[in-house]
């Protein structure tokens, strides 16, 4: 599969550019038609693009999380520690509640996935992520007061990389990493994922960590 050149954003809502994908959304719209089963949208703050200064990038919907409600990281696991550390750092504003109409505010701050379309088993392949990329690009491209990004999760980075026209080998992923690359710094974290909390490869005091750094980074 070769990624097409692709000047927006945000794919259509019947992306598509990744038949399997493409396919799994289509099964899940017949099983669950309530459900949002469509490229999940970039999560802005109210004060629009001009106000980010940070963006999150995650590495694909989940099924039952942001497939289900269409935002990024809202109605499992992932959400409620990613939220949660937002609304501790200053980064979010009100209350998170696991649904799209609860009212959370981002501040400064935009939110995003590497791939939009959810994948089955929450593994995307080498050329979805590829093809995604085309719209990873233009949205990093999008917000003129960028200052920081936030890759959750070594795929997520590897892709913010090359977003940013660097070689992946030249900017290695390591959790608490903080790389500096084309006018913008990257930092990087394992992914909040329930997984890895409940392995230990992320505790809490990890997160909070990253996200310390990264506000003390923007107060300058």
């Amino acid at each position: 599969m070769t990624a097409p050149l692709v000047a927006c954003p945000d794919p259509d809502r019947d992306c598509p550019l990744c038949p399997r994908l493409h396919d799994f959304i289509a099964q899940w719209r017949q099983r669950e038609p309530s459900w949002f089963n469509a490229p999940v949208p970039t999560f802005l703050p109210p004060e629009g693009e001009d106000a980010v200064k940070l963006l999150i990038v995650g590495l694909a919907p989940g099924l039952r999380g942001a497939n289900r409600t269409g935002r990024p990281f809202t109605g499992d696991y992932a959400g409620d520690l990613l939220y949660n550390m937002l609304i501790a750092h200053g980064f979010a504003r009100g209350q998170y509640k696991a649904r799209p109409d609860d009212g959370l505010e981002l501040v400064g701050t935009a939110i995003t996935n590497a791939v939009r379309c959810v994948p089955p088993d929450n593994k995307p392949v080498g050329a979805e992520i590829a093809t995604c990329r085309t719209f990873l690009m233009p949205t990093i491209a999008r917000f003129k007061n960028l200052r920081a990004v936030l890759a959750l999760g070594s795929i997520a980075h590897q892709s913010t990389v090359r977003a940013l026209g660097q070689r992946v080998a030249a900017f290695p992923f390591r959790h608490g990493g903080q790389q500096q690359t084309n006018g913008v710094t990257l930092f990087s974290s394992y992914h909040c994922s329930r997984y890895n909390t409940n392995t230990g490869v992320l505790t809490e005091a990890m997160f909070v960590n990253v996200f310390s750094q990264i506000e003390e980074f923007l107060q300058k």
